[in-house]
This record gives structure tokens, C-alpha cells and sequence, in this order.
């Protein structure tokens, strides 16, 4: 009961402090035409809400809440409830990221004006906080949940802030400020969170590998090659930019999937790859073209980098997630760090050396859109592709540490209030 009630005390609290921050600040934009963006307000982002049609707008919500919902079904005895929660986090989240990045990118004569380019914002910053609770994910509680949300909203935020718009980083797809970022904050406040009994605990031995993990994993990734390539392609500008966008995607999605029946087989006792196993390199394909999906990508380099990164990922669970374990202390219990943190690296290198290409020669007046500061003339193409590679270590750097405090907060004693043996159980939070 002291469980339900602390749970249920603090969704109250934090709906009513969203509902009064709503109304004394949020407004919707007096602008007659939603695409226009009033000069006073930051639009460094470059996305405009008569960009956003109904259905790529509806195809970012449903990526969030499905696609992550049905990812997170694979430990025994904790899906139903790791859904339900995902659902909770997600309904904070993007109440709490439309707040925080309002004030930062909307804010004018002390109102924030929002539209569908903030509601889409908010779902890149709910993914990010997704995909750092897949690393904690049977470990934590509700409360702990939401307090994580809470924390890295915040953090992704300015770190978002930083990359976009004070350094000039181009990011559409968000390799850094999604994957990377809250692949490295999950591992973060995994380490905090460390555990040493639960260490000897072998990862099968924690999640079902029955019919009903494999169904929930082909609805999920079924739902990550419909709609993940409106989820790259949506903050860019220009035509030609967003069908790049969505074609490069679908290239190395396709060519990280045949990567996966190469490997698994060599590396597994099984003649084809799970389900899971196709779905991380369903993620790991997309991930590592957020930055370059609206770059200067030719087909047969999307099919490259699709594939290096379908490699990747089944090499890092099979020899570096048991040095996460052993020498680093880290518990990822998703994998995020090979299905979101080495594709968001690689995705953010591959970005780099794309941008070495910037010209007007090669881009023509998409260059304009994807490096506007080179097309004016106040920053040369060396400038901006080392201001690209330094957002990488500056990434880690602040999803690392963001992380290790938010995990400091979430190990106090009172917020644990989960035996520790029945976290992976589920039954204390949730009617299994």
C-alpha cells in the first residue's frame, strides 16, 4: 500500500506542478500561418510546423509509444508492467520537454508558444529518456522511473541546446542527442546503480525466451520499419532532404538486418537469429543514420554503413557487454550500448566525414538547409566538420556524468523501496 500510495503521490505532484507552470506560461502561437516563426523567437532548429503533416506527425507518436512500448517485453514476468510504465514515462516526459525546451526555444514576452514542431521535439526527448531506462530497465522502480524522467529531460535538453544551436551542430536524426546521449545516461545511472548479487545472474536467465518475448519483438520491429524513417525525416526542411533522409534509412536498415543472419549464426548455436536479435539491428541500422540521413549520402554508402553497423551490434553483445559486466560494473540490461551507443558513435563519425563533402558543388541549395552557416560564408567546411566531431566526446561527457548523478539521486534510500529480489519479478509494482 506504501508503494502504490508513494507512486501515486508523486504522479499527483507532478501533474499539478505541469498543469500550473501550462497555464501560467504555454499558449498556443498567435501567429496566423503556423509556419511562420516570429523573428524574436529561436528557430536555430530550422524545422517549421507547416513542415509537419498529419501523417509523419502521427507517425513520430506512434514510433514512441509502440515501437519503444513493445521493446521492453523481454524479461520474465516484468512486460506487462515495463509497457505500462513506458506509457507513464512517456505521458510525463512530454508534458515536462515541451516546458523545458519551451523556455529555451519558444519563449517570448514570457509565454512559450507551442506547436506541432514542440510536440515533436518533446517526442525526441521522451525517446532519449526511453532508451536510458532500457539500461536500468527491472532494476528500478516507478518512482524511480519518473524521477530518471524528470532529471534527463532536463539534461537532454541543454545538452540539445548546446550541440544545436550555440555550437551549429547538424543533427536532424538526432545520432547524438537520442541514441548516444541516452544510451550513455542509461549506462550512467546503471553503474550508480550497481548491484554486485545480481551480477551472477546470467542474462538469459533473466529474460523469457518463450513465444510470447518473440511476438511482442516482431510487432515491435515490424513497427520500427514502418515508421522510423518519418522519425529521421521529419525535422528536415526541404524535399529533397527529408526523401534522403528516408531513403538512406531504409538502405541501412535493410543491409543491418542481412548483416545480423550473417553473424548470429557464427556466433550463436542457431541457424538464424531470434527475433530480438533482428530487432536490435533493426535499431541499430536507423540509429546510425540520424546525423547523415540528410547529408550527401549515396545508396551504396548507406548500404556500407547500414551494414558495418549490423555487424557491430551482435559483436559488442557477444564480447563487450560481459566486459561492461566484469571490468566496468555495468549492468545494461536492453543492450542499449550496442543497440543505441556504438551505432549513435559510428552514426556521428559517418556525419563528420560527410560534412567534409559540404559544397555548393556537391550540395547545391540543399546546402543551405543542412549547413547554413557554411552557405553564408561565417564558417568554413573544416570549421564545421571539427565542430561535429567535437559534439561527440562532449556528448558522452555530459550523458555520462548526467547520468552518475541521476543515479546518485535514484540510490537514496528512500526512493528504494523494491526488494531487490523481486525487481526483475515485477509482482511489487505491478499485477503480473
Amino acid at each position: 500500500a506504501a508503494s502504490r500510495l508513494r507512486l501515486s503521490g508523486l504522479c499527483f505532484l507532478l501533474q499539478i506542478l505541469n498543469i500550473l507552470l501550462f497555464a501560467v506560461f504555454v499558449r498556443y502561437s498567435p501567429e496566423s500561418s503556423p509556419g511562420q516563426c516570429p523573428p524574436q523567437l529561436n528557430c536555430s532548429r530550422r524545422n517549421q510546423d507547416s513542415r509537419f503533416q498529419q501523417r509523419p506527425f502521427q507517425d513520430v507518436h506512434i514510433q514512441v509509444l509502440l515501437s519503444f512500448g513493445f521493446l521492453v517485453t523481454f524479461l520474465s514476468r516484468y512486460g506487462p508492467g515495463s509497457v505500462a510504465i513506458s506509457i507513464l514515462i512517456i505521458a510525463f516526459a512530454i508534458q515536462w520537454a515541451v516546458l523545458i525546451q519551451g523556455f529555451l526555444y519558444f519563449f517570448l514576452n514570457g509565454k512559450i508558444y507551442v506547436g506541432a514542431q514542440s510536440m515533436v521535439s518533446a517526442d525526441f526527448c521522451t525517446a532519449a529518456v526511453l532508451i536510458s531506462t532500457g539500461a536500468v530497465l527491472g532494476r528500478v522502480n516507478p518512482v524511480q522511473m519518473l524521477l530518471l524522467a524528470l532529471l534527463e529531460v532536463t539534461l537532454c535538453t541543454l545538452t540539445e541546446y548546446i550541440l544545436l544551436s550555440l555550437m551549429g551542430v547538424s543533427d536532424s536524426g538526432r545520432s547524438l542527442t537520442i541514441h548516444t546521449f541516452g544510451a550513455y545516461f542509461g549506462l550512467g545511472v546503471s553503474r550508480v546503480l550497481y548491484q554486485p548479487h545480481k551480477d551472477k545472474r546470467k542474462r538469459e536467465e533473466q529474460q523469457d525466451m518463450g513465444h510470447q518475448t518473440d511476438v511482442f519483438a516482431v510487432v515491435g520491429t515490424i513497427y520500427l520499419w514502418i515508421f522510423w524513417p518519418s522519425y529521421t525525416s521529419v525535422t528536415t526542411v526541404h524535399n529533397n532532404a527529408e526523401n534522403w533522409a528516408v531513403l538512406n534509412t531504409y538502405f541501412a536498415l535493410v543491409a543491418s538486418t542481412i548483416a545480423t543472419f550473417i553473424l548470429s549464426p557464427v556466433l550463436y548455436e542457431e541457424s538464424t537469429p531470434r527475433m530480438v536479435q533482428i530487432q536490435d539491428a533493426t535499431l541499430a541500422g536507423m540509429a546510425v543514420m540520424g546525423m547523415a540521413g540528410e547529408m550527401l549520402v549515396t545508396p551504396f554508402g548507406a548500404l556500407i554503413a547500414g551494414f558495418l553497423v549490423g555487424l557491430i551490434s551482435p559483436l559488442g553483445f557477444r564480447f563487450f557487454t560481459p566486459v561492461l559486466h566484469s571490468r566496468l560494473k555495468i549492468q545494461d540490461t536492453w543492450g542499449v550500448h550496442n543497440i543505441h551507443g556504438l551505432p549513435g558513435i559510428l552514426g556521428a563519425l559517418l556525419g563528420t566525414l560527410l560534412t567534409l563533402l559540404a559544397t555548393a558543388d556537391t550540395y547545391g541549395d540543399r546546402l543551405e538547409f543542412v549547413f547554413p552557416l557554411v552557405a553564408q560564408g561565417s564558417r568554413t567546411v573544416t570549421d564545421q566538420a571539427f565542430i561535429q566531431l567535437s559534439a561527440l566526446p562532449l556528448t558522452l561527457l555530459l550523458a555520462t556524468l548526467g547520468g552518475c548523478i541521476t543515479g546518485a539521486v535514484l540510490k537514496t534510500k528512500v526512493l528504494r523501496y523494491t526488494p531487490d529480489a523481486q525487481c526483475m519479478e515485477n509482482t511489487v509494482s505491478w499485477e503480473v
